[in-house]
């Protein structure tokens, strides 16, 4: 991004491409990073329920939060309803809540690192397996 900047033809170029094909481009990028993040599921064991929980519990908050956080700064009943005296931190506060991966990810490592399981539930013995048949290669 900082070349783009920096070199004005690059920068034209990516300025006058059409929104649809930015879509396009955000389309396949945010699916790909998606399906490497569900890749990771293939480790865990998703007939222990509380693996579903944590999954099921992140994947809401991350979707709900978000939307209710930008319902109610929109709304001019409750706009002021985040004021801590601090603008920055209020800024902070308002980032963290509208981004959906910062809340399902957080909730997601909270919850996967307080409930207990086992090494097999968590998926740790597999992953571990997994990355030493892979170290063999030299």
């Amino acid at each position: 991004m900082f070349v783009i900047g920096c070199v004005g033809k690059l920068g034209v170029f990516f300025a006058s491409m059409p929104e649809p094909i930015v879509g396009g481009m955000y389309l396949v990028m945010f699916g790909i990073i998606s399906a490497v993040g569900i890749s990771n599921l293939q480790f865990v064991d998703l007939t222990s329920s509380r693996n579903v929980f944590v999954i099921g519990i992140s994947l809401y908050m991350g979707l709900v939060v978000p939307t209710w956080t930008a319902k109610t700064l929109a709304d001019p009943a409750t706009k002021d309803s985040l004021n801590t005296g601090s603008e920055e931190l209020d800024q902070l506060v308002v980032v963290i809540m509208t981004s959906g991966m910062i809340i399902g990810g957080a909730l997601a490592c909270f919850l996967d690192n307080t409930i207990p399981g086992t090494d097999e539930e968590r998926g740790m013995t597999s992953y571990k397996k997994a990355t030493e048949d892979c170290s063999d290669i030299e």
